[in-house]
């Protein structure tokens, strides 16, 4: 297709691509209790899962069958059993796999096996560290011959990851990686500290980044071990609502973890995972416009269109001269809340019609998520 080429039709599916991991709220399957010094048995954890993992508000129930998890066959039998339940329309089901050609791997290919109709994503662990790209080769074949819509996403927690990162990146299963920030930093022994990784470790990052961008991947922000304990009410959205709230409620982890959050959606990551239910909103908020940023959004592109402006010219707006870069990135958000689930329809048919104003190349470099050739 011409780089100067429109589209008569803009098919969501094939320009948008999918939605986002989003917020993945890591959930073990079979928990430690500390107060007896034991594990959950089979009834104790599904009671508990259909209690909470059910109800999550995250957009990626993620759970961990590796370093997380030790009760590993105990957790195989509970998934099997709970997977069916799910309501997937508005939540991703992903299962964190042990790494390739281990043991404990082969027993989670026969989970995968069985369970399929119930699975979105594999997150690969160690991806890359001890076959290389071949791993994300053998297990994209596999899952082929499986189930075809099953996504992959290999967790970087190796330099050796990192250097392979393009390789890795190159099958279609691979969508988005994961930045395993706590084994990356011990296989570079370079000390993090709670509050400072973001910067620490910005270096690695940036280059992670640099590769998905080429790519058209996207990239799976860090986990933070700070821990606030009041969760932001859900229905603070607008950015004044969150800093009042934390200005007024906040602690200083919820700080922290909210600021780096900020600063992962401002570099534009998909997503980033979470250890505790009281940092689902407070991530989410972060990473997905808000409806004022939204409507904003919308405003410069209709002021753009009415100029006739959108693919070269400039405007005045609030103050400030705007040109196609400018549209370019207030249309970007309007999709990041898309693929984030968090765009109206009404919303969501305004973005298509921008982009059938714009040459398939202007959507490229826009949007490379989608699949247009």
């Amino acid at each position: 297709m011409e780089p100067t080429a429109f589209l008569d039709v803009v098919d969501r599916e094939t320009v948008l691509g999918d939605f986002w991991p989003g917020i993945q709220l890591y959930y073990p399957p079979v928990k430690y209790n500390p107060a007896d010094g034991s594990y959950e048995d089979l009834e104790a954890a599904s009671r508990r899962m259909r209690k909470y993992a059910h109800t999550t508000q995250a957009q990626t129930i993620l759970f961990d069958l590796e370093d997380g998890c030790r009760q590993k066959v105990l957790s195989r039998t509970l998934l099997r059993q709970e997977l069916p339940l799910f309501d997937r329309d508005d939540l991703a089901v992903a299962l964190r796999i042990n790494p390739f050609r281990t043991e404990e791997y082969e027993e989670d290919l026969k989970l995968v096996r069985d369970m399929a109709d119930h699975i979105d994503v594999l997150v690969l662990a160690k991806a890359g560290e001890a076959y290389g790209a071949a791993e994300i080769r053998d297990l994209s074949a596999w899952l082929a011959g499986i189930a075809s819509d099953i996504e992959i996403q290999p967790i970087i927690e190796h330099p050796r990851s990192l250097k392979l990162a393009p390789e890795l990146m190159q099958y279609s299963t691979v969508r988005h990686v994961v930045f395993g920030i706590h084994d990356f930093s011990k296989a570079m022994a370079i000390q993090i500290s709670p509050e400072g990784w973001t910067e620490e470790l910005r270096t690695y990052l940036d280059l992670l980044l640099f590769e998905s961008r080429i790519h058209g991947k996207g990239v799976i922000g860090g986990v933070e071990v700070l821990i606030n304990n009041q969760a932001m009410p859900a229905d603070y959205v607008e950015t004044h609502d969150v800093r009042r709230w934390l200005d007024l409620h906040g602690e200083e982890e919820a700080h922290v973890v909210y600021r780096h959050a900020c600063e992962e959606a401002a570099k534009g990551l998909t997503g980033k995972q979470v250890i505790h239910p009281n940092h689902i909103h407070l991530c989410k908020v972060a990473f997905t416009p808000s409806p004022g940023e939204v409507k904003r959004c919308i405003d410069i592109l209709t002021a753009a269109i009415e100029a006739d402006a959108l693919l070269g010219g400039a405007i005045k707006f609030e103050g400030k001269m705007l040109d196609p870069p400018m549209f370019g990135k207030a249309l970007q958000a309007l999709l990041r809340a898309w693929a984030l689930r968090d765009l109206s329809e009404n919303d969501t048919q305004f973005a298509l019609k921008v982009l059938q104003r714009m040459p398939v190349q202007v959507i490229r470099e826009n949007w490379p998520y989608g699949t247009i050739l």
